[in-house]
């Protein structure tokens, strides 16, 4: 079986509970907030779609103002009470993109993150996991649940990394605007 991949044709981007309320909570956040934000600018370089999603927005607030900046106007914003972000909503956006390679940011790992990718793998989708775009509130929880959703079938990856390897080749015509994204790129 050949190892999954990530290409443009096949891959959009899914940005789960990047919220203000979290801003606090969350180690490393600016660095999550940023090189999630790379993300999304990235996919819309690469013109992938992106979904997002908002956990109780009412209780939580509304997806931090770096992330609905950096997609385009119109980025369909579902809001969810369930942990996973694999709603019947979010399902059906998924289903007409017509892709099966999931590239995920957001938090927390340990929660809504890993209860997605799991539902995620179990639909026959593969979800790549930008390690440096997801957190949590519990650090000594984010390794089990890094392990849990790569047995499970996750892909881990950096964002550096998954950008690159979209990109497949540096004679891409969008390679350039992706390499001054990339620059940007910080470590938690």
């Amino acid at each position: 079986m050949p190892a999954p991949r990530l290409r443009i044709h096949d891959t959009l981007l899914l940005v789960v509970d990047i919220q203000a309320r979290f801003a606090g909570t969350i180690p490393g956040w600016e660095a999550l907030v940023n090189n999630a934000a790379i993300l999304c600018r990235a996919a819309t370089t690469l013109e992938l779609p992106v979904i997002i999603t908002e956990q109780n927005p009412r209780a939580l607030g509304a997806t931090v103002p770096e992330i609905t900046a950096a997609v385009p106007t119109g980025t369909p914003v579902f809001t969810k009470t369930r942990f996973s972000s694999l709603t019947p909503d979010v399902d059906r956006a998924l289903r007409a993109t017509g892709r099966g390679t999931v590239l995920v940011c957001g938090i927390e790992a340990h929660v809504c993150v890993l209860q997605t990718a799991l539902d995620l793998t179990s639909t026959g989708r593969t979800p790549f996991l930008c390690t440096d775009a997801i957190g949590g509130s519990q650090p000594p929880q984010i390794p089990p649940a890094m392990h849990r959703m790569q047995t499970a079938g996750a892909v881990p990856s950096g964002t550096l990394s998954a950008i690159y390897e979209l990109l497949g080749d540096a004679q891409h015509p969008k390679f350039k605007a992706c390499l001054e994204l990339v620059k940007g790129l910080r470590v938690g």
